[in-house]
């Protein structure tokens, strides 16, 4: 028995569209993660300005757990050689990302605070928030659905 943590392959995708769809989900949190990081000092406050239900504390926290969780959510979509509690640790990061860009833009559509930008991009594209913020956010959740149940870390049973 061995103390140190063993690294294993990734199961196969159950089908090749879920690969490609992992592809696309890791591709766009690749584009999330850089754009924020880019305008990052600006990013960081303008979380806050979105006056989201939880303390002050936290939402300056949330910016850069943001962009952590697009970073940590990269490895499970890839497939990469990681220890089994890395590879859901990954994905659960996946979801994360979705649950709280389709949180964010729903409370920004609901309560209607002046927003500029959705943040997205972080600052560095300035999209209006709308609807269309939403329906995106709804996307990633399918594609975090997608990929979780094409790429699911778990055994799989054989019937």
């Amino acid at each position: 028995m061995s103390i140190l943590v063993k690294a294993t392959p990734a199961p196969a995708a159950r089908t090749k569209e879920t690969r490609q769809m992992s592809y696309l989900y890791a591709g766009l949190l690749v584009v999330l993660a850089v754009t924020q990081l880019f305008t990052f000092d600006e990013f960081i406050e303008l979380v806050p300005a979105f006056d989201l239900p939880f303390g002050r504390g936290f939402t300056y926290a949330l910016a850069p757990l943001i962009v952590a969780t697009e970073v940590f959510a990269i490895p499970f979509l890839l497939r990469m050689k990681l220890s089994v509690a890395f590879r859901w640790l990954s994905m659960l990061c996946g979801w994360f990302v979705a649950a709280t860009w389709t949180f964010i833009s729903l409370w920004i559509v609901l309560t209607n605070p002046a927003i500029e930008t959705v943040g997205y991009f972080g600052t560095l594209v300035t999209l209006v928030p709308g609807w269309w913020a939403v329906c995106v956010g709804f996307a990633l959740c399918i594609l975090t659905i997608w990929t979780s149940w094409g790429l699911w870390p778990g055994a799989r049973t054989k019937k």
